[in-house]
């Protein structure tokens, strides 16, 4: 299905970066970091643009060839494997920055993934995520999947990452603009939270 959506000389979610990823990302400390279901790359070539060491993973042969493609033009390097994100092993306190923007997945993987994430940060690292929350289904804004199970609550996720100290933990209505398939006034859930040190 992704390969489908992407198979566009049109980058369907844009080129620039998520504006809250945009936002935040200067919290990352120096090192490397892990983009999730990157798709078309908007996001890894804008951390690797800041200076950071990107590592990104999607299911789409066709996303990768565009954000490599993305990279090149841009004058930036990422590394991008093909997967999924059920078999995803991002290992113990390896990355300063984990990245997941509208990552979304069914809850039971989402959980065994968020606490992969959480084990895959380095003390000190940094989580960013925004996602749709179960509001969206209500609202006129594009973007989202259309099943509850796979929209991300904000009590869900405060219980999914409380071993992070959450510097930032909301549900927002705010103005998307991403592309062809991300328009409109949505309702997303954003964090940002530190890796607590042993």
């Amino acid at each position: 299905m992704w390969d489908q959506r992407y198979n566009s000389d049109t980058y369907m979610y844009g080129e620039a970066p998520n504006d809250f990823l945009a936002q935040q990302a200067h919290l990352i400390p120096e090192g490397p970091v892990l983009c999730l279901a990157e798709g078309e790359g908007r996001n890894a070539v804008y951390l690797a643009s800041q200076g950071y060491e990107v590592h990104a993973v999607d299911q789409s042969v066709v996303g990768r060839e565009k954000a490599l493609q993305l990279a090149s033009k841009s004058g930036t390097r990422i590394h991008y494997d093909i997967g999924d994100l059920a078999h995803l092993e991002p290992g113990q306190d390896q990355w300063s920055g984990i990245v997941s923007i509208f990552a979304h997945t069914p809850s039971a993987l989402r959980r065994e993934l968020h606490a992969k994430v959480v084990a895959g940060l380095k003390p000190g690292g940094v989580l960013i995520l925004e996602a749709f929350s179960p509001d969206q289904l209500s609202s006129p804004g594009l973007g989202g999947p259309r099943d509850l199970d796979m929209l991300m609550a904000l009590t869900d996720l405060k219980q999914e990452f409380e071993a992070l100290d959450l510097q930032i933990a909301r549900e927002v209505v705010r103005t998307v603009d991403e592309g062809e398939l991300h328009q409109g006034e949505c309702n997303v859930v954003q964090l940002v939270g530190v890796k607590r040190s042993p």
